[in-house]
């Protein structure tokens, strides 16, 4: 007891002596206190390691848990739904049902609009390649318009697994807007109001719920089924085409899963344009995938080609158009769109794809196309002219580029200083049998198929998507709690 009274009384005189300093080192010490409290996770922080089971499913199927339960649903990870689970937004139908065209049975040539609603937006059965395809390999291509990305990931989303009808439980929110149908109407229209008013009456509705309120849209999606120019209006007057939705103050912490992103613009997921091939089952795709692995491809290239009578003079498409035609035959393979009946005739493009070695992609009205999906589908090398196309779509094709396509440049072409010719034959069969292997490996993830309950049993370019944008917030909500 003395050493301990001696102790105390040195103590004591050290911080009569030095109070200054005593008083900073309590300072610091509440202070990494405070630190330390904030750091600790709340209650409800995900554990990873242990199965938390979660009711999902119907409104009718509600239940009332008590407040162990809660905390349960509050985790919203299971070993199911590792990234957590999504709620959807039930907007008016104005702002997505409705604006599909109704009646329209069939894929018209001069409206964009043709085909979208039918199916859940795959569209109608292409039965005319029942004469052309082995088997039932037709069973799985279809008519499928390109401005269907907004209905085929609605009614995706709509029948998730790890779909909740709780947004307390969700760690994302889906906003099922159809923003590219909608802005598509007044596109051609001098009337600019009217591609920002259907924006906006979603945006005043958004606002009016909790969960958005909570986060600002930061853990919020969506999905645009045009290209991101559209929908980037600037102020300038000159500048009048599309829609002003994607400067909104409220969509700069929304992700939105788009055909074409903007390259600077982190929010915009690019994911790949629809294709009328939709597989049901594993088996399918792998039946489809032998086709083409063993097809006789008896031409160099193929070159499908829009409407050229819109192109601009100087259109690079202009010069690969030139060559193919003069090299029709052996040396490529041209399909003219204004000429065919593409949209209605499947095998009028996806013969001379399969016919070919490699397909011809010039940058088109943006950096890419539903031509280049539709290409590598057929198991054709994709052949690109500029580095643009291979910053879009970073969670779908191959990593490394030279692995499945080749690169020429438009500005030797143009020069005559390269030969697209010349180039191509330089592959040996050796290299281009790696390169269509990388090719076929990477189908799956550049369609979206048409599950049949739960046979699919593969990853498709929905669930990349779905995945990745999960794991993104999931990480987001994780690293803020953290914080």
């Amino acid at each position: 007891s003395g050493l301990f009274r001696t102790t105390l009384n040195s103590v004591k005189m050290h911080f009569s002596s030095h109070p200054r300093f005593w008083t900073f080192i309590a300072f610091l010490w509440i202070q990494a206190l405070i630190i330390s409290i904030a750091r600790t996770p709340p209650p409800c922080f995900p554990d990873r390691s242990a199965a938390v089971p979660v009711q999902v499913g119907s409104s009718e199927e509600a239940f009332e848990p008590n407040v162990t339960e809660i905390r349960a649903v509050a985790v919203n990870y299971s070993e199911e739904c590792p990234s957590g689970r999504i709620f959807v937004y039930e907007l008016p139908p104005s702002l997505n049902r409705d604006l599909v065209k109704p009646n329209c049975t069939d894929l018209a040539p001069w409206d964009w609009e043709c085909g979208i609603i039918s199916n859940h937006g795959y569209g109608r059965a292409a039965s005319e390649l029942r004469g052309f395809l082995p088997g039932d390999l037709y069973r799985s291509w279809y008519h499928t318009n390109q401005y269907t990305l907004e209905v085929i990931f609605h009614h995706r989303i709509l029948r998730h697994g790890c779909r909740t009808m709780d947004p307390d439980s969700a760690t994302a929110f889906y906003i099922p807007f159809y923003a590219g149908l909608a802005v598509g109407k007044s596109l051609w229209s001098n009337d600019t109001a009217a591609r920002d008013r259907h924006c906006k009456v979603m945006l005043r509705l958004l606002r009016k719920h909790e969960s958005w309120s909570k986060s600002n849209g930061s853990d919020h999606f969506t999905t645009i089924g045009r290209i991101t120019w559209d929908f980037r209006r600037l102020t300038d007057p000159g500048r009048s085409w599309g829609s002003s939705f994607l400067n909104m103050p409220q969509m700069q912490k929304v992700t939105r899963f788009i055909v074409e992103k903007y390259p600077g613009d982190d929010m915009d997921v690019s994911v790949p344009y629809p294709i009328g091939f939709h597989p049901r089952t594993k088996q399918d795709l792998e039946e489809w995938q032998s086709f083409v692995r063993r097809y006789n491809r008896s031409s160099l290239a193929a070159f499908t080609a829009d409407d050229h009578r819109n192109w601009a003079a100087a259109d690079f498409r202009h010069v690969v158009r030139s060559y193919c035609m003069k090299e029709e035959g052996s040396s490529c393979r041209a399909v003219d769109c204004s000429e065919t009946q593409c949209l209605t005739n499947s095998w009028a493009t996806l013969e001379a794809l399969l016919s070919s070695e490699f397909c011809l992609q010039p940058k088109r009205d943006s950096f890419t196309s539903k031509w280049v999906f539709e290409c590598m589908v057929a198991g054709s090398v994709p052949v690109f002219f500029s580095k643009t196309g291979y910053e879009q779509y970073e969670w779908f094709f191959p990593g490394e580029p030279e692995s499945y396509s080749v690169l020429i440049d438009q500005e030797g072409v143009r020069n005559g200083s390269l030969s697209i010719k010349g180039i191509l034959m330089g592959y040996g069969g050796e290299e281009m049998g790696r390169k269509r292997e990388k090719l076929i490996e990477s189908i799956p993830r550049i369609i979206y198929a048409k599950p049949n309950g739960r046979n699919k049993m593969f990853k498709d370019g929905f669930d990349v998507a779905l995945d990745g944008v999960l794991e993104r917030i999931k990480e987001e909500k994780e690293y803020a709690d953290f914080l």
